[in-house]
């Protein structure tokens, strides 16, 4: 019998929201962008070859899904990326690397015969 896997919780909705605001590469860029320097939103339109408008609406889900946050300086919206923001994503995808991992260890112990005792007794010497 496999691994059981759990339906999200309310953590991993977030995740989900994570996964999709950074699923268009636009969204990538802008965060790329704003990743080191905080920008104003006019400075990130500048960088692509799509309407503010446009840019407004990427800039909107980023913030939405909690991967930028916004600051207003007079009439001008500064925008810096949030790392907090992409911790529950990291979770996971340490979760899969892990498991991945431990699944090849114990594929390449299986071909060499080496039992879990054996295993446990190499980690132990």
């Amino acid at each position: 019998m496999g691994k059981r896997v759990h339906e999200p919780d309310a953590a991993g909705a977030g995740t989900d929201v994570v996964l999709r605001a950074l699923a268009e590469p636009r969204r990538r860029a802008i965060l790329q962008l704003v990743a080191h320097d905080e920008l104003a939103a006019g400075q990130i339109a500048a960088a692509f070859e799509i309407t503010r408008p446009a840019v407004s609406q990427h800039l909107t889900v980023l913030k939405n899904a909690g991967l930028l946050q916004e600051r207003r300086e007079g009439t001008r919206r500064l925008y810096r990326a949030r790392a907090e923001g992409l911790v529950g994503l990291r979770d996971v995808i340490e979760d899969i690397w892990a498991s991945s991992l431990d699944a090849a260890r114990r594929l390449v112990e299986a071909e060499r015969g080496v039992t879990g005792t054996e295993h446990d007794q190499a980690a132990a010497g």
